[in-house]
């Protein structure tokens, strides 16, 4: 099997020839995110490897099955970019990553409120510039205070657990709730409208769908606690950034950590250091003291990087060997 692998990274490279070392399947990297104008550069190639960026849409599939690519092999949990309907035209199947390391990602935002609620990020830098002051220093504990989760999945389970761990009461609201999983953690699911006036911290791990576009928005966050902490380690479609913008700048959010961003492409994972930022809610976000931004990062561990290599190449596995693609997505399922 020949894979194309799209907006390929050093540390993707070293992963994937790691874990094709028990495969042999023939790589080639590419920096370009698929698209309908990088389409080309997938002629000769059985499998197509794009990342959470990359636009798979019908015109990029419809190419894609001209050239003979039969197989979109997803190195991520979304798939929010690919239009499977049109995959489903066109005869190519779609697989994804679905649980490469929930850890990491919770982890991470863990990492953005610890630096949001204690103010690391500014210790950090005052300390290196000499200053050892303390004063608008002032944080607060996580103990005792209410978490909400939105999404329960596998992220948002070991989220729980490490809110749990630090002593907070935690509310999570799922399309599905799991009464045993509640118990097992020790967490209440609620109804939004319960959780959004109750949380002092509240955590996104929803996938984008439809239903889920913009969820935090200016009406939603108007119902929220005024001075909450939003975390959101999952998509940036879920969240209406100027909305944000809006929140912030009158207090009505406290504090934002967020790994994604709905405009994302083009931006996060690149080196822009020596150009103008163009968006302007980015641009105007970076500003902020209480705002803490990361590029995507949440997934960049060691071990999750092995784990998506080792699924990727699972996956190409079963669909060469004709088994059932446990991990296939398609249209409204």
């Amino acid at each position: 099997m020949r894979i194309a692998v799209f907006d390929s990274k050093p540390y993707d490279e070293q992963a994937l020839n790691e874990a094709n070392a028990a495969h042999g399947y023939e790589l080639a990297f590419f920096g370009d995110r698929l698209s309908r104008s990088t389409v080309p550069l997938a002629a000769g190639f059985d499998v197509v490897c794009p990342f959470v960026n990359d636009r798979v849409d019908a015109c990029t599939l419809e190419q894609l099955a001209q050239l003979g690519v039969k197989l979109v092999a997803l190195r991520c949990a979304g798939f929010n970019n690919v239009d499977l309907a049109a995959a489903e035209k066109y005869g190519i199947r779609v697989v994804r990553v679905p649980a490469y390391s929930p850890e990491a990602t919770a982890e991470h935002a863990f990492a953005l409120l610890l630096t949001l609620t204690r103010k690391t990020h500014r210790a950090f830098n005052r300390v290196r510039d000499g200053n050892f002051s303390l004063d608008g220093l002032v944080g607060f504990t996580l103990h005792g205070k209410t978490f909400g989760v939105i999404g329960t999945g596998k992220i948002g389970q070991a989220c729980i657990r490490i809110a749990r761990g630090f002593g907070c009461r935690v509310l999570a609201y799922d399309l599905y709730p799991n009464a045993a999983l509640a118990a097992e953690l020790g967490f209440e699911y609620a109804s939004l409208d319960e959780i959004f006036p109750q949380a002092d911290i509240l955590s996104l791990h929803a996938p984008l769908m439809a239903n889920t576009h913009h969820l935090v928005n200016a009406t939603s966050i108007a119902r929220m606690k005024r001075g909450v902490v939003l975390i959101n380690t999952s998509r940036g479609g879920l969240v209406d950034s100027q909305a944000l913008l809006d929140a912030l700048k009158d207090g009505q959010i406290g504090g934002v950590g967020m790994d994604v961003y709905e405009h994302e492409e083009g931006v996060f994972f690149e080196d822009l250091s020596g150009e103008a930022l163009m968006d302007d809610i980015l641009a105007r976000l970076t500003t902020f003291p209480n705002v803490m931004i990361t590029s995507h990062q949440g997934y960049l561990t060691t071990e999750a990087l092995a784990n998506i290599a080792g699924t990727v190449f699972g996956n190409v596995a079963d669909f060469a060997a004709g088994k059932p693609l446990v991990n296939e997505v398609r249209a409204g399922a």
